[in-house]
């Protein structure tokens, strides 16, 4: 599981990392695949991914054509219920029901099931042996503080993995975080590093068109 959405809160030090390892044949969970050339669409072109399960996966030309070519497996699931899996996984929940998807390519060799006269399928947990997570603060018990957008997937995909290897921004001491303000406690946390840079980004840049006058 690789945390962040879109290249918000992405652990791209950690997957830099992974890249120069030169692993291979991984099954990847993440909400996107990134943009060529960062994030997870280096471990693409490095050719270290063999199935991808995600959400989106708009912004990146190769993963299209790796799928057309028939060499990527690519398993797309709503948003929402991606999100849910994955906490699920998390609680210990093995499965849950949903109307997303119903009478759609979804809901394909997928079991239904009626309630209070709507249409629900059934949804199993996701669950990974590493996930790689980003936060914004941590401190070396691995307790983590998230900022905004960055927020997304991180927490949830923390709890749901095996070994949870976070990257932060800004490692501190134990006692120096607001506890209140802890998202994910330490005990969910395996390892933690600090990462050397934060290169933030944007997915598509858009600029709005001049109107007369202006």
């Amino acid at each position: 599981m690789l945390g962040g959405f879109g290249l918000c809160g992405i652990p791209e030090n950690s997957i830099a990392a992974l890249v120069k390892r030169g692993v291979t044949g991984l099954h990847t969970i993440a909400n996107n695949m990134g943009v060529d050339g960062f994030g997870l669409g280096l471990m693409l072109e490095a050719g270290m991914i063999a199935s991808h399960t995600g959400s989106y996966v708009g912004e990146n030309a190769l993963l299209e054509k790796l799928v057309i070519a028939g060499t990527l497996e690519v398993s797309l699931i709503p948003q929402g219920t991606l999100a849910e899996r994955i906490r699920a996984g998390g609680a210990g929940i093995p499965a849950f029901y949903t109307p997303t998807g119903v009478g759609t390519l979804v809901a394909e060799g997928k079991e239904e099931r009626t309630f209070d006269g709507r249409r629900y399928l059934l949804e199993t947990a996701l669950k990974a042996d590493f996930a790689l997570v980003k936060a914004w603060k941590g401190d070396r018990e691995g307790n983590l503080i998230y900022r905004r957008t960055a927020r997304n997937f991180n927490p949830m995909m923390a709890t749901a993995a095996r070994i949870t290897i976070a990257e932060v921004e800004e490692l501190v001491e134990p006692g120096a975080l607001e506890p209140d303000a802890i998202v994910t406690p330490g005990v969910y946390v395996k390892r933690i590093l600090q990462g050397p840079s934060c290169e933030k980004r944007i997915d598509r840049r858009t600029v709005r068109r001049p109107h007369a006058g202006d």
